[in-house]
Order: structure tokens, then C-alpha cells, then sequence
């Protein structure tokens, strides 16, 4: 099969964990560790978040005074590309000799009429408390809001169009390579009067550049792998009960914050409604077993086993 994965910002650092560059590099080779076998199977794609690093990245931008003003954003999506996409090629070789395996920088192609530029909401960088949240917005003019029991900066993601390098990616995995692409959902970018490309302040959601991708490329699968092992109604709360197998319908009929379940529950429904493959959600050291069917949130056409991805491949391409 040919599969795309999306790995979590958060999976790759936690909220707990120091932003250190041996504490991400660890959890680099443990999700490494977790989705080599799947490369030995199926064509791979791997796509990653970058939440939490480009918000170090932009906090560290900000503070320093050699600087006329702070790095744009597209402009740190794509250093945090270069970073855990250099981490995540160098794991693969090294658990996947024999392997060829690409990094691949990407923009995605947005729409400058996009009306997440008027109201922000992903989420970037790390947690604060409001007093502090509330205080850097007013010094640096963030954008903060409430995720959880803590406050965030949040940043406009306009939704993506497509991805520029499909192309290049689609010969990667016709050769046999693993590719690493479109980190952090691409780099954000539109298209000027002229035709010409210009990055732009965003952050484009990884989730649904990954569904947006895994249709281009004709996949069997998509994996939306995080910190979590199912979706849940009433998360966090005394009544909260996992979702197993379900339908685009019936998983739309609920309601997820758009600033973290929503947007990867709206990319699975999306994926499964237009090709009629699998997605599935779920825990990060389960790939294998979400991908047979086993564990996580899996959506599928009809939600019954055997129907889409794994369990009926598409047409030959």
C-alpha cells in the first residue's frame, strides 16, 4: 500500500519536555523506531508537525536585538523543516539500511483571501499561564488563546491548496525512496499577480496538508498519529468514551476544539470522502496496529472492517 503519516508536533516534543535538541532527537528515533517496520510493507510518506518548534524558533527570533524585526513565519516553518526533517533522514537510514530515504523541503500554495488570516487559531510555542500569556501579547502583539487549562500564541492557518513539489514527491516514492515532506503542513505561500510565489505570516495545519497530499499521491492510508491513542466525545471529562471504528457521517456529528483534535478529525473525514481509502487517528507507538485495524479512531466509508485502505486497496495506479 502506499500509506502517508502525520506525525504530531507533540510527539515529537511533549509538553513537558525541554525543547532541547537531545530531548527531540530521543523522541525522533523512538517514532522512528515505531514506523520503520511500516517502510519494510508499504510506500511511505512522512509528514510532520512543528508547532511547538516554531514557536521556539519565533520566541528566540523575538528576543534578539541584533535583529531589525523577527523572522517571518514562513520563514522559521521552513528552518524547522530543515531541522526535524534532518533528524527524522538520518533515524530512517540508520533503521532502514538498504533504504533509500529523501528529506524534501515543500511549500504548500494558500489563498491570500483566506479568512484565517482575520482570525487566528493554531496554536504555536509553548504554554503559559494567562497573567504571563496575556503580558507577552501585549509586548510582542501576539494573538493568545486558551488550550486546555493553559494559554498559547495562536497564528492564521489558511487552509491548503496544494502542495507545490507533488510531483517531485510522487517520483520519490515511484523510485522507492521513503519521503519526509511537507513539514509543518509546508511552508506557507501564494501565488502573486505575476504568478510568482511569496511566502506569508502563517502556520499551515500538517494534518490537513498531509489528507490534501495523501489524495494527490493516489494513498491507500492515511495515519494521523499523536500523544493520544483514540478521538474521544467529552475529553476530559468524566464521560469521555474513545471512538473506534466509525464514518465520515457519524464522526462529523460531534464537535472537536479547532485548535487541536478538529482540524486532524476534519482531514481523516476528508480523505475517506474523497478517495474512499482508510484514515485513522491514534497513538504513535500503535502505527502498525492502527494501520491493521486493530486500535485508534479508524474511518472508513461504511466503519466496518475490511472496508477501505488496508483492507481493499485502490486500483492499481
Amino acid at each position: 500500500m502506499r500509506v502517508v503519516v502525520a506525525l504530531g508536533g507533540n510527539a515529537l516534543l511533549r509538553r513537558e519536555d525541554r525543547p532541547d535538541a537531545a530531548v527531540q532527537l530521543a523522541n525522533i528515533q523512538a517514532a522512528v523506531a515505531a514506523l520503520a517496520p511500516l517502510a519494510h510493507r508499504h510506500e511511505l510518506v512522512i509528514t510532520h508537525g512543528n508547532g511547538p518548534q516554531v514557536g521556539v524558533l519565533a520566541l528566540q527570533s523575538a528576543a534578539d536585538h541584533s535583529l531589525a524585526r523577527p523572522y517571518p513565519l514562513d520563514v522559521l516553518g521552513a528552518e524547522t523543516q530543515g531541522m526535524i526533517g534532518y533528524w527524522l533522514l538520518q533515524s530512517l537510514q540508520n533503521a532502514l539500511p538498504g533504504h533509500q530515504v529523501c528529506a524534501l523541503l515543500n511549500q504548500t500554495l494558500v489563498s491570500a483571501a483566506d479568512p484565517a488570516f482575520a482570525d487566528p487559531e493554531k496554536f504555536v510555542g509553548p504554554v503559559y499561564g494567562r497573567a504571563e500569556a496575556e503580558r507577552l501579547a501585549a509586548e510582542r502583539g501576539w494573538t493568545v488563546k486558551q488550550d486546555g487549562t493553559r494559554w498559547r500564541r495562536v497564528v492564521p492557518s489558511p487552509r491548503p491548496q496544494r502542495v507545490v513539489e507533488t510531483r517531485l514527491i510522487r517520483l520519490l516514492l515511484n523510485s522507492g525512496a521513503v519521503a519526509v515532506c511537507a513539514g509543518g503542513g509546508g511552508v506557507p505561500v501564494i501565488r502573486d499577480e505575476r504568478g510568482q510565489l511569496a511566502g506569508v505570516e502563517a502556520v499551515v495545519d500538517k494534518d490537513l496538508t498531509a489528507a490534501l497530499l495523501a489524495e494527490a499521491l493516489d494513498a491507500d492510508a492515511l495515519l494521523l498519529l499523536t500523544d493520544v491513542p483514540h478521538v474521544e466525545t467529552g475529553h476530559g471529562t468524566p464521560q469521555a468514551q474513545p471512538i473506534g471504528r466509525t464514518t465520515p457521517a457519524r464522526l462529523r456529528t460531534h464537535h472537536f476544539p479547532a485548535g487541536s483534535m478538529g482540524p486532524k478529525v476534519d482531514a481523516a473525514c476528508r480523505f475517506v470522502e474523497l478517495t474512499g481509502g482508510m484514515a485513522a487517528i491514534g497513538a504513535l507507538d500503535d502505527a502498525q496496529a492502527i494501520l491493521d485495524g486493530a486500535t485508534g479512531t479508524v474511518v472508513t466509508p461504511s466503519g466496518r472492517r475490511g472496508d477501505g485502505g488496508p483492507y481493499a486497496p485502490q486500483e492499481p495506479r
